[in-house]
């Protein structure tokens, strides 16, 4: 049974691909997982909270970096390869311009959403996300969008690997560190790990090409695609800026460090879905009625690890204290809250996949901006009265709510599909009975005609 199980995988592109995804992401999820525990002894509570409310403003933001120059690739690229050069270069571009105007926007604004000992951090920590990652992001999408996913997990891979690298370093050599210091440390990395990416990407597929007429025309879907992402990032991460806003560092310092294991544990999730993802753009093309069935085994084959995954963070929760220091015991009890979170995420990201493949991201993205307006006033209410409890009481329902849009919306819009081809095929059908028909008519007519004329 277990031999027949591994022949099939070995035949299974998909399965190959996210098992190539995961390993990346498995070594990854070893790697991050060292890098946060160096991190909390590195920072401790207090200034891993200034850190995390820095961190979610500009994860909020730099979802617009790109402008959706990534999906856009997938999209369109998927369908036709010779257009690589020209959507690359597109995205480098604009990944500079705007992702440069963001990072002056949230010096501007920065004050007023967090605490002000927070700018420094908050402008290093923008130019990394906002320009250097958000290269990177798009390099990874060009090699999924080719299937190549051993490359998109190297990409992953290294990123991490840096990243442990400096914080043992900084362990090693200073004992003790601070937000500002980890955020110089983060923009030395990206910028390392963009340069690599490039240089991959060139190496591959040629020297980037500009194309301005190419730009406008698709600037409007990538917007769409750059809001789609920032209002995820909304319902993930507006918690912890409402917790830095409010002061509450060290709350915000437990919060944050429960949601990164949940984020951390959610990755076998996001293997299957990444590896899945370029081929609902394929079987998109037939309208959405044709990735119905595709999201319907992506979330059977989430389920299992999700179910796993939850299970796993409810028993060890107490171990983690133990492993980050004494600072974080309260994480256990915040850890047992959000652990639900990923089976949310199976149903979610399974039916949203399936709507952006379909080419339905506008009813994707109102399912998620419906979400992030419900976190983000559920937060406001709640964080100034319970704390960190408040925010993962609105965390959970939101990822509830946005499992259950998605799949209404998936629904719906698949009902709507077959009835227009049920329309169509009787339109087709009728037509061709009127063809059919219209000769008989014309030989009756014909042949009264004839029989007429005798008589007279």
């Amino acid at each position: 049974m277990l031999l027949e199980l591994v022949r099939q995988a070995r035949k299974s592109l998909l399965l190959r691909n996210a098992g190539w995804l995961f390993a990346g992401q498995g070594l990854s999820f070893v790697v991050q997982a060292a890098s946060f525990l160096v991190l909390a002894r590195l920072l401790q509570s207090s200034e891993y909270g200034l850190l995390a409310g820095a961190v979610a403003l500009v994860t909020i933001a730099s979802q617009y970096g790109s402008m959706g120059s990534g999906q856009l690739f997938m999209r369109y690229v998927s369908a036709d390869r010779g257009q690589s050069r020209p959507y690359w270069g597109n995205a480098l571009f604009s990944v500079l311009l705007i992702g440069s105007a963001l990072v002056a926007l949230l010096w501007l604004i920065g004050p007023w959403l967090i605490r002000r000992d927070s700018l420094r951090v908050l402008i290093l920590l923008a130019l990394s996300e906002c320009v250097f990652v958000q290269v990177t992001v798009c390099a990874s999408m060009v090699f999924q969008t080719f299937e190549k996913m051993r490359i998109s997990a190297a990409l992953n891979l290294l990123t991490s690997a840096l990243r442990l690298l400096f914080a043992l370093s900084m362990l090693v050599i200073f004992g003790h560190a601070s937000a500002w210091q980890w955020a110089l440390a983060s923009l030395l990395i990206s910028i390392i790990v963009a340069v690599a990416a490039i240089t991959v990407v060139t190496r591959h597929y040629g020297l980037p090409s500009f194309s301005l007429g190419l730009l406008l025309k698709r600037f409007g879907e990538g917007f769409v695609f750059a809001i789609s992402g920032s209002t995820t990032s909304v319902y993930n991460d507006f918690d912890k800026v409402i917790l830095s806003h409010y002061g509450m560092l060290q709350a915000n310092g437990i919060y944050s460090m429960a949601y990164r294991v949940v984020n951390v544990g959610t990755m076998p999730i996001l293997s299957l879905v990444g590896a899945a993802f370029p081929r609902f753009f394929q079987a998109g093309v037939n309208g959405t009625a044709a990735v119905l069935p595709m999201a319907r085994t992506l979330l059977k084959r989430t389920l299992v690890p999700g179910v796993l995954v939850v299970a796993g963070m409810f028993l060890f929760a107490p171990i983690l204290p133990h492993l980050v220091g004494n600072s974080y015991r309260e994480a256990v009890s915040a850890l047992r809250w959000l652990c639900l979170i990923p089976i949310f995420r199976c149903f979610s990201l399974s039916a949203g996949d399936a709507l952006s493949g379909a080419g339905d991201q506008k009813f994707r993205l109102i399912c998620q901006s419906t979400a992030a307006v419900g976190n983000g006033l559920l937060n406001l209410y709640l964080i100034p009265h319970y704390s960190w409890h408040g925010a993962a009481w609105a965390s959970l329902l939101t990822d509830g709510a946005l499992g259950t849009m998605s799949w209404a919306a998936l629904f719906y819009l698949a009902r709507r599909t077959r009835s227009a081809d049920r329309e169509v095929k009787r339109g087709a059908q009728s037509e061709i009975g009127i063809s059919l028909a219209e000769p008989v008519r014309a030989s009756d007519s014909g042949g009264r005609g004839q029989q007429a004329g005798c008589s007279i």
